[in-house]
């Protein structure tokens, strides 16, 4: 069975946490807490279209790892300024627990030490108006709506979690709101219960483990469409009753079609269904589990075929396979990035794929110069106004690339899919991504990805070709023109030749900032391209032919 799987699994993630939890530093400032995996949330959350407050109650169900806990830390928001959370009591069965809630942090002293092995469960209640994370607010048309946008670690300003991606739980969301919305959240609804005083209890339940950021709920007066199965998965589509028509065009066609393609290449939808919403406060996409948010704002006449493809290559990336910290982002945006070329590449064609690249790299490269000194892997951050940048999406994207052209597209693509089954559902590190890739390829990797994720500013080349019709050949000069070391990068060169039907490729190794080639032909060239199949990031590239 499912939960039967399930359970088995999560518990072996747990009796590996013991280990991880043994390794003396971690790769950012978030403090962990050893021996404490969170397991199981219940958030009963009520809310009014008359107050800007919200009434909480949190069960926390917490597997302790290790003997000897005393007290356990959840993040919430304190009460400032009219915002934020005040506590009013947590329990533990009957007991009352006692606790500080202070500086945006709720610690619990436990009632005894903990025993590894066994469980907590806590119950918080509370009440406040949120300062962010959940936007209670009017939509488009005036209509009051409740959206949540938990990124990346604004689930605290709502609900007590412990909120950081490298600690993954299940997730139940009970909402009592007035009867006149519909509310819609993370995986499959249990019930709708009228409660006779004009409310409705709606109850949703995740039972795959998620990052406490992928929490969602959506509130409004939706016009909710159920498209069927695609690949197993039931489609649904949550819009403002206005925008009935114009959301299954703008969102259910790139859907079956991004489901199909990575259901396909990658391995199975992870979750138990997956609903497109048009949700208020927000612009772009957020790939919440199961429930994407999409900016209501953005809802046009025509799919909006690269968005969608986006957000649902998250689904398997980001949020199904989680980075265990954000240091790690572009495990998440430099794979959704990349995979929505992938399918351009699968739907439309060669052309529109390399058309895809191409602008990916001008804005890659483009950050570059804005961003001094800032490689894709961050270093040990901090502050979370700075997890995003266009780095980790296009230069995370084109990361991938250059490694399909440097292991081959079949190996590639055996790696992603070990990759997925490996870690589905758990965390993940960019050098775990790396030892799946070389036993995929049969390589060693670490000089590819040190060089590329570690360095901030990429290659440029100069040089250029000659014939020597003496000893038939064409001699190449190729220099790398950048600051520092040289990069390790396969070029290709195109070589045209009149009455040939097709560019011949011929691929180096260049391992030094300046190198010279020799290449066999019988007659001189038309013409000699680099790099003719776009497999390079670089900054610049003047090649032209010598004298």
């Amino acid at each position: 069975m499912l939960v039967e799987w399930h359970l088995m699994t999560r518990a072996l993630i747990a009796a590996l946490a013991l280990t991880a939890w043994a390794a003396p530093a971690v790769a950012d400032t978030y403090p962990r807490q050893p021996g404490v995996d969170a397991w199981h949330y219940v958030f009963r959350v009520e809310l009014s279209d008359t107050s800007p407050d919200i009434i909480g109650e949190a069960t926390v169900d917490l597997l302790f790892t290790k003997d000897g806990v005393s007290r356990v830390a959840l993040d919430l928001a304190s009460a400032a300024n009219g915002k934020g959370m005040t506590v009013s009591a947590v329990t533990t069965g009957a007991a009352r627990v006692q606790y500080v809630h202070q500086n945006n942090v709720l610690t619990l002293t436990l009632p005894s030490p903990s025993t590894s092995g066994r469980h907590g469960i806590f119950t918080i209640a509370y009440r406040g108006a949120p300062a962010n994370g959940l936007r209670l607010l009017q939509n488009k048309y005036g209509e009051w709506c409740a959206f949540s946008e938990n990124w990346p670690n604004r689930a605290r300003e709502w609900l007590p979690t412990i909120d950081h991606p490298s600690d993954k739980a299940t997730s139940e969301l009970i909402v009592t709101a007035p009867s006149r919305y519909q509310v819609v959240a993370n995986g499959l609804l249990q019930e709708e219960t009228a409660l006779g005083d004009g409310r409705t209890r709606t109850h949703w339940k995740q039972s795959v483990p998620i990052a406490s950021w992928l929490n969602a709920i959506g509130v409004e007066q939706f016009d909710i469409h159920h498209a069927g199965q695609v690949s197993g998965v039931e489609l649904q589509t949550w819009v403002a009753h206005q925008d009935a028509d114009a959301g299954r065009v703008y969102f259910e066609g790139p859907a079956r079609q991004a489901i199909d393609f990575y259901s396909e290449h990658v391995g199975p939808y992870p979750y138990e269904k997956l609903a497109n919403v048009a949700a208020a406060g927000i612009t772009g996409g957020v790939e919440h589990a199961s429930a994407i948010f999409y900016g209501e704002r953005g809802l046009g006449a025509a799919p909006a075929t690269n968005l969608v493809a986006h957000e649902i290559a998250h689904q398997w990336f980001g949020d199904a396979v989680t980075e265990s910290d954000w240091d790690d982002v572009w495990l998440s945006e430099g794979f959704a990035t990349y995979f929505t070329l992938l399918f351009t590449e699968h739907y439309s064609g060669r052309d529109a794929f390399v058309t895809g690249l191409t602008a990916s790299r001008a804005r890659a490269i483009a950050t570059e110069k804005s961003l001094p000194g800032i490689s894709v892997i961050h270093d040990n951050l901090a502050d979370m106004t700075q997890v995003l940048n266009q780095l980790v999406y296009q230069k995370g994207g084109w990361v991938l690339h250059m490694l399909r052209g440097v292991v081959g597209t079949d190996a590639f693509w055996a790696g992603i899919r070990d990759y997925y089954r490996r870690y589905r559902d758990r965390n993940v590190s960019t050098d775990d991504f790396r030892r799946v890739m070389e036993a995929a390829s049969r390589q060693d990797l670490a000089w590819f990805f040190d060089q590329w994720l570690k360095r901030s500013t990429s290659p440029s080349f100069e040089g250029g070709w000659r014939y020597n019709p003496t000893a038939r050949r064409i001699e190449v000069e190729l220099n790398q023109t950048q600051a520092g070391e040289a990069y390790r990068v396969p070029v290709e060169f195109g070589i045209t030749s009149a009455g040939e039907p097709a560019m011949r490729i011929e691929r180096v190794v260049m391992t030094e900032k300046g190198s010279r080639y020799t290449i066999a032909a019988d007659t001189e060239p038309v013409a000699v391209a680099f790099d003719p199949n776009t497999w390079l990031l670089m900054t610049g590239a003047t090649f032209r032919k010598l004298p």
